[in-house]
């Protein structure tokens, strides 16, 4: 673990009440872990990472994005989403694979959507050129795929953008 992941998931933990995280389990089932802290603290809390890691590079954010995704815990695999939302202008079409992992393994419309709407769309929406084509031949093979997440996604991000 990171010293950023570790920072992340001592916050969470901390910010967390075990009635929210038995809200949640009621409401999403049982398929992930719940800490039991907020969206506001989710994004409070990378907020605060951004203020104490200055100036993380790609390589950085999508690598702590792994770390925090590695984990089935909800609240963590939603940080990831808050991280790369925040870092999006320095996506590209390679991020793709990394994220189409994220999507087969994210099992809620509540996690596959914010990652679709505000991470892959405007990533795929800023870029140009092969990268461009790069990443429409990889939305064109998820809403082909069997994995209904990543169809989802697909159809997400195609509704958006304008031919």
């Amino acid at each position: 673990m990171s010293d950023a992941d570790d920072f992340v998931d001592r916050t969470l933990q901390y910010e967390a009440t075990w009635e929210r995280a038995a809200e949640s389990r009621a409401r999403f089932g049982t398929e992930l872990e719940f800490y039991g802290a907020s969206v506001g603290a989710v994004r409070g809390t990378i907020r605060d990472l951004a203020r104490r890691y200055k100036n993380m590079t790609h390589d950085e954010v999508t690598a702590l994005s792994s770390e925090l995704w590695k984990f089935p815990v909800f609240e963590r695999r939603l940080a990831a989403i808050v991280l790369l939302q925040s870092n999006v202008t320095r996506l590209d079409n390679t991020d793709l694979t990394r994220i189409e992992g994220f999507l087969r393994g994210a099992v809620l419309p509540e996690l596959v959507d914010p990652l679709t709407l505000d991470v892959v769309f405007p990533m795929v929406r800023a870029l140009s050129g092969p990268s461009r084509l790069r990443a429409d031949a990889t939305l064109e093979r998820w809403a082909h795929d069997g994995d209904p997440w990543l169809r989802r996604a697909a159809d997400g991000v195609s509704a958006r953008i304008t031919p």
